[in-house]
């Protein structure tokens, strides 16, 4: 009797260890942060971009630097890989151990990206060709964004659990990868800045020749 007593205790342990961790749900607090960072980083973008002339688009301040326009074209792909790899996440087992796996990475990614801390080589598939117009690289991010402001808005799933390996900070949660795409669209808006503060950079429209009046 004792030892089925035993073994009865030990199943029901067993059975709500997975409760006594932390909550993996986003809180309040870092719904609206994640919210804020998303707000943020698309105005800022949208400005950046806002009026750049053909020649601005494309002027590089160096061969092997990136165009006010190859960069856009990065962050447009870098937030539907980021989102994508989210939601491919998700689909997979939660990891029962995500909160030693993860402490204190949302901080490191807040500390590093947004501020352009360091500099990083982006995979392959996330150099841009330069084949993008500022109207199209507005409309499709503007269609992501919308998709993944209304994730944010909207999920209560278990999103710490959903863990992902990230070359440059190791094991992020699923809340990390969400807040990493407006931090690094924020950490690329500053080297757009960046781009344009170089000397060279075409400012204004470009003279016209003079023209003779006929005599």
């Amino acid at each position: 009797m004792k030892k089925r007593m035993e073994r009865l205790i030990l199943l029901w342990a067993l059975a709500l260890a997975p409760l006594c961790g932390g909550d993996a749900r986003m809180t309040a607090d870092e719904r609206t942060k994640a919210l804020n960072w998303l707000e943020e980083s698309r105005k800022e973008f949208l400005s950046a971009i806002d009026g750049v002339t053909e020649q601005q688009w494309t002027w590089k301040p160096a061969p092997d630097r990136w165009s006010v326009g190859e960069v856009a074209e990065h962050i447009v792909l870098a937030e539907a890989a980021l989102f994508g790899n989210l939601k491919k996440a998700m689909a997979s087992p939660g990891n029962s151990d995500w909160e030693e796996k993860t402490k204190g990475q949302t901080a490191k990614l807040v500390a590093v990206l947004a501020p352009r801390v360091g500099k990083a080589t982006a995979p392959e598939s996330l150099v841009p060709q330069g084949g993008m117009t500022p109207a199209q690289v507005k409309e499709r991010f503007e269609k992501q964004r919308a998709e993944i402001v209304r994730f944010a808005t909207e999920t209560d799933v278990p999103l710490k659990q959903y863990t992902i390996n990230n070359p440059f900070f190791g094991t992020l949660s699923g809340y990390d990868r969400l807040v990493y795409a407006p931090l690094h669209t924020l950490r690329h808006i500053k080297q757009i800045a960046e781009v344009k503060g170089t000397a060279g950079y075409p400012h204004g429209l470009p003279l016209l020749p003079a023209v003779v009046p006929v005599q």
